[in-house]
């Protein structure tokens, strides 16, 4: 079987539990970081799926591989090879597609419920709700032809599908050891504790981390079925 082709934009935001998920299947999956700046395949054709993971940066910013990564994207999506974004990698994938990625209305970080949209059993089964992980300040609009999955109180745009192709805002692949980094090396934009932002302390008391794991389990399973060859 082809490999997973992960693209790790920050040492601290890598593929987390869905390393671990792909692990456990045998499924095979190659790292590019972008962080130590690997370079990127000239195109998805190698690989059974694509996966953005997040970052610190904007998709709006001038670095040199976003314009590659939209490329990939567009490319693996004309291959009907599956694609999956992670917060930053949802953003990327929206982008690709025309849509536009601008300042969300407030911070959001911590955890927070998400709702469920109508008409997305196909990912979710009969789950209504369920605590994702969130810390972004931007926030994807929907590209043509898209199916809203995911909100919360925040974000009106938490998740998407296009057929086979999965886009998230908010973060599905965290573990113990990322949420712990994150608290750390993001400390300073957790000082102004507010009803979207929560303090370091509280993040890491939350008891939902089994939960979303579960959860991911869910979504991705779903998901590696569209894998190629």
């Amino acid at each position: 079987m082809k490999p997973v082709a992960i693209f790790r934009h920050s040492p601290a935001e890598g593929p987390g539990f869905f390393s671990e998920f792909l692990d456990v299947r045998q499924i095979p999956w190659q790292l590019f970081a972008i962080d130590r700046h690997d370079s990127l395949p000239g195109s998805a054709v190698a690989y059974s799926g694509l996966v953005f993971m997040g970052g610190p940066m904007s998709v709006n910013d001038d670095l040199p591989w976003i314009a590659q990564e939209l490329e990939l994207i567009r490319d693996a999506m004309a291959r009907q090879i599956p694609v999956l974004g992670h917060c930053l990698g949802g953003q990327l994938m929206s982008k690709a597609l025309g849509a536009e990625v601008t300042a969300n209305g407030v911070k959001e970080i911590g955890w927070g419920l998400v709702s469920v949209a109508e008409g997305a059993q196909h990912w979710f089964g009969e789950v209504q709700q369920f605590y994702a992980f969130h810390w972004h300040g931007e926030t994807f609009s929907l590209p043509q032809g898209a199916l809203p999955l995911l909100s919360s109180q925040f974000c009106s745009n938490q998740g998407y599908a296009i057929a086979k192709h999965l886009a998230l805002q908010c973060h599905v692949e965290m573990t113990e050891s990322m949420i712990a980094a994150w608290c750390e090396n993001g400390a300073e934009e957790l000082v102004n504790v507010c009803a979207s932002v929560q303090s370091a302390s509280e993040i890491q008391q939350q008891t939902h981390l089994p939960q979303l794991q579960e959860m991911a389990t869910r979504l991705y399973s779903r998901w590696i079925t569209g894998l190629s060859g």
